[in-house]
Protein backbone atom coordinates (compact mmCIF):
# COMPACT_ATOMS: atom_id res chain seq x y z
CA UNK A 1 0.00 0.00 0.00
CA UNK A 2 2.64 2.43 0.90
CA UNK A 3 4.04 1.97 -2.75
CA UNK A 4 0.91 3.22 -4.23
CA UNK A 5 0.98 6.73 -2.70
CA UNK A 6 2.96 9.12 -3.97
CA UNK A 7 5.71 10.57 -2.39
CA UNK A 8 5.80 7.42 -0.24
CA UNK A 9 9.50 5.87 0.91
CA UNK A 10 9.23 3.20 -1.29
CA UNK A 11 9.11 5.99 -3.85
CA UNK A 12 11.66 7.97 -2.51
CA UNK A 13 13.79 4.80 -2.05
CA UNK A 14 13.11 3.23 -5.86
CA UNK A 15 14.50 7.21 -6.99
CA UNK A 16 17.59 7.64 -4.42
CA UNK A 17 18.77 3.82 -6.19
CA UNK A 18 18.17 5.06 -9.41
CA UNK A 19 20.73 7.44 -9.20
CA UNK A 20 23.23 4.80 -8.51
CA UNK A 21 24.82 2.64 -5.67
CA UNK A 22 26.94 3.11 -3.09
CA UNK A 23 29.90 2.69 -5.29
CA UNK A 24 28.59 5.47 -7.43
CA UNK A 25 29.89 8.62 -7.72
CA UNK A 26 28.60 11.88 -5.46
CA UNK A 27 29.62 15.18 -5.29
CA UNK A 28 32.07 13.74 -2.09
CA UNK A 29 33.49 11.60 -4.94
CA UNK A 30 34.15 7.85 -5.20
CA UNK A 31 33.32 5.03 -2.64
CA UNK A 32 36.79 4.38 -0.96
CA UNK A 33 37.82 1.31 0.43
CA UNK A 34 38.88 0.04 3.79
CA UNK A 35 42.21 0.18 3.08
CA UNK A 36 42.28 3.62 1.20
CA UNK A 37 40.48 5.08 4.12
CA UNK A 38 42.68 4.00 6.10
CA UNK A 39 45.96 5.06 4.26
CA UNK A 40 44.03 8.28 3.47
CA UNK A 41 43.76 8.90 7.88
CA UNK A 42 47.19 7.62 8.35
CA UNK A 43 48.83 10.76 5.05
CA UNK A 44 46.61 13.27 7.30
CA UNK A 45 47.89 12.12 10.24
CA UNK A 46 51.25 12.94 9.19
CA UNK A 47 50.20 16.37 7.34
CA UNK A 48 49.01 17.27 10.55
CA UNK A 49 51.86 16.06 12.45
CA UNK A 50 54.52 18.53 10.24
CA UNK A 51 52.32 21.18 10.59
CA UNK A 52 52.58 21.24 14.22
CA UNK A 53 55.88 20.45 13.88
CA UNK A 54 57.05 23.51 12.13
CA UNK A 55 55.81 25.78 14.89
CA UNK A 56 59.33 25.47 16.58
CA UNK A 57 60.87 26.61 13.75
CA UNK A 58 61.99 29.90 14.70
CA UNK A 59 62.62 31.81 11.32
CA UNK A 60 58.97 32.72 10.33
CA UNK A 61 60.83 32.45 6.14
CA UNK A 62 61.76 28.95 6.72
CA UNK A 63 58.69 27.88 8.72
CA UNK A 64 57.16 29.44 5.51
CA UNK A 65 59.39 26.80 2.95
CA UNK A 66 59.01 24.01 5.00
CA UNK A 67 55.02 24.00 4.96
CA UNK A 68 54.99 25.45 1.41
CA UNK A 69 56.88 22.27 0.40
CA UNK A 70 55.35 20.03 2.92
CA UNK A 71 52.06 20.61 1.68
CA UNK A 72 53.18 20.80 -2.54
CA UNK A 73 54.59 17.18 -2.12
CA UNK A 74 51.15 16.32 -0.18
CA UNK A 75 49.59 17.72 -3.44
CA UNK A 76 51.69 16.27 -6.21
CA UNK A 77 51.15 12.33 -4.86
CA UNK A 78 47.19 13.36 -4.12
CA UNK A 79 46.29 11.24 -7.31
CA UNK A 80 48.20 8.13 -6.28
CA UNK A 81 46.02 5.27 -5.48
CA UNK A 82 47.83 2.30 -5.42
CA UNK A 83 47.88 0.95 -2.03
CA UNK A 84 51.49 0.02 -2.02
CA UNK A 85 53.01 3.39 -3.58
CA UNK A 86 50.54 4.80 -0.90
CA UNK A 87 52.21 3.04 1.82
CA UNK A 88 55.88 3.57 0.35
CA UNK A 89 55.32 7.22 0.64
CA UNK A 90 53.82 7.43 3.56
CA UNK A 91 56.51 5.38 4.98
CA UNK A 92 59.09 7.75 3.42
CA UNK A 93 57.47 10.63 4.14
CA UNK A 94 57.45 9.92 7.96
CA UNK A 95 61.15 8.50 7.82
CA UNK A 96 62.13 12.10 6.09
CA UNK A 97 60.28 14.17 8.40
CA UNK A 98 61.79 11.98 11.32
CA UNK A 99 65.77 13.14 10.19
CA UNK A 100 64.26 16.55 9.34
CA UNK A 101 62.75 17.10 13.35
CA UNK A 102 66.58 15.91 14.47
CA UNK A 103 68.12 18.58 12.29
CA UNK A 104 65.21 21.43 13.90
CA UNK A 105 65.67 20.21 17.58
CA UNK A 106 68.97 21.47 16.99
CA UNK A 107 68.67 24.75 15.92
Amino acid sequence: MLSTLPGSWHCVRRYAAATGGPRSSSRLGPTLSLDHFLQRGRALSLYRTILRSTRRIRDPATRAETRRFAREEFERHRQVTDIGHIRYLLSTGKTEWESMERYIDGL
